[in-house]
């Protein structure tokens, strides 16, 4: 009997969907799962008839596959990868290779990379993008680990995987050891702050100009024909049409406490080890955990009430000024997001094609947009832009968001609707283009009551002052300056 081409750990929902995937796309794959029962049943049932070999344990796996071997491991992550990794080194031979699937910590791909390649095997941690539906019908894949272990696995990825229009496939290398769960962490945090954006757009037009579900639906209907056409407008046009049978809309029976898995906030946390400053999805993440708080809100609703004032002007106008703002505030959080790989990419040491990442989210993933064609011809046309909103499109696009932006967020404020991301993400523009912000004061008080001196900008930079601020400080100065 021929051998499979891959192996497949984990027959959960999404291992399940990507062994039925890549077997379509003409693989043999063999499957395994700890408990044992579940193999029989999916041979039994979904993998009934087809190219899938039911594996007992995992020396029957070893001897189905090909060599040199591929195991795919769709198991939660934390210590269920490295404990499958120590009973994998166990059974597997150099040369063979072991693939992560799940929502890793790139510093963990990082560690399980070393230590793999250490006993003489290779090693791939892959981010994988798109859901359920995804992995059955394409994902957006972002593979990672020893480069060695590319060309084997290359072709098996990107049948698999989603297709733009000219049938480019939403999926590459991204880079050595941690670098493609990176990029899918990224992704996450743009994943989040792209629904929060969404929410608050949701809530400005439903709370301050008291629009109906229907007429929601509508505005979303129209929005996914513009610059914001994606899946996430997409759905969440369908969410707010959606009945249950007793012709009641479902979004407002469901209760405003959002779930959490991690991700967004190791973005956050990346961010801040690398001094970015990614203030929109950090607020995003924040926005989840102040909504988790439910039961808080709800007093401190009662103990300060104040009701929306009647929306007074022309709601057309205002609503395609919201959809300026949605649109301004993506902007710069794809921004501040690829800087924040860009600065990583020169911590770790890898070499990212961020035009290539772009692709890579343009089909099968959450975050999958027409935007993101746009970005892909940004940084095709300057591979080294330091930022988004440095290139000619962006820039141009911006100038004529701006002004709608800057309307939405301060009625917004004015009416006590809450608007983190929006809020955040137009303070972090306003901060990034001006020339002279007021850290010449921060500095000066970091000077005052701790001697960590400053820069002058009447003096070659590099060159450091401290000035005896009371008359009995003295002149020895503290630390390094870190600017």
């Amino acid at each position: 009997m021929k051998k499979a081409d891959i192996g497949l750990i984990g027959l959960a929902v999404m291992g399940e969907n990507l062994v039925m995937n890549m077997e379509s796309k003409g693989f043999i794959v063999a499957v395994f799962n700890r408990t044992v029962e579940k193999v029989d049943r999916f041979i039994s049932g979904r993998a009934a008839g087809k190219n899938i070999i039911g594996c007992h344990s995992l020396e029957e796996l070893k001897e189905n596959l090909a060599v040199p071997r591929k195991v795919f491991l769709m198991v939660k992550a934390g210590q269920a990868v490295d404990d499958f990794i120590e009973q994998l080194l166990n059974v597997l031979e150099p040369g063979d290779i072991i693939i992560d699937g799940g929502n890793s910590h790139f510093p963990d791909t990082m560690r399980r990379t070393v230590y793999v390649e250490s006993k003489g095997l290779l090693y791939v941690g892959t981010g994988v993008s798109g859901g359920e539906e995804g992995a059955l019908n394409g994902p957006s894949m972002m593979p990672g680990g020893s480069p060695a272990a590319w060309p084997y696995v290359k072709p098996i990825f990107q049948a698999i995987c989603a297709k733009v229009e000219d049938g480019s496939p939403c999926c590459d290398w991204v880079g050595e050891n941690g670098a493609g769960h990176f990029v899918k962490m990224v992704h996450n945090g743009i994943e989040y702050g792209d629904m929060q954006l969404i929410c608050e757009a949701y809530q400005l037009l439903k709370d301050g100009l008291g629009l109906s579900n229907e007429e929601l639906h509508d505005i979303f209907a129209a929005w996914n024909k513009t610059e914001l056409d994606s899946y996430l407008i997409e759905i969440t046009r369908d969410i707010l049409g959606y009945k249950d049978e007793n012709g009641d809309y479902v979004v407002d029976k469901i209760l405003d406490k959002a779930g959490q898995k991690g991700t967004g906030k190791w973005t956050g946390i990346a961010a801040l080890d690398e001094a970015i400053p990614l203030t929109l999805i950090t607020e995003a993440v924040f926005a989840r955990c102040l909504s988790a708080q439910k039961d808080e809100r709800v007093a401190a609703a009662k103990l300060y009430p104040h009701e929306i004032p009647a929306f007074e002007g022309d709601k057309a106008a205002f609503i395609e000024c919201v959809r300026k703002a949605l649109y301004a505030s993506k902007i710069v959080s794809y921004a501040q997001g690829y800087t924040l790989m860009r600065s990583a990419a020169g911590t770790y040491g890898w070499n990212l094609n961020y035009g290539g990442i772009a692709l890579m989210w343009r089909g099968g993933c959450i975050i999958r947009s027409v935007f993101l064609g746009k970005i892909k011809e940004a940084y095709d046309k300057d591979p080294k832009l330091q930022n988004l909103l440095m290139d000619d499109y962006f820039s141009g696009v911006m100038k004529e968001l701006v002004p709608a932006w800057r309307e939405v967020v301060a009625y917004g404020i004015k009416a006590g609707i809450p608007m983190p991301t929006f809020s955040s993400a137009l303070a972090w523009f306003d901060g990034y283009t001006t020339a002279r912000v007021p850290a010449n004061l921060l500095q000066a008080q970091r000077d005052y009551f701790g001697a960590h001196t400053y820069e002058r900008v009447d003096m070659p930079r590099g060159q450091v002052f401290h000035t005896n601020w009371t008359g009995h400080g003295g002149s020895t100065s503290a630390g390094t300056y870190n600017a």
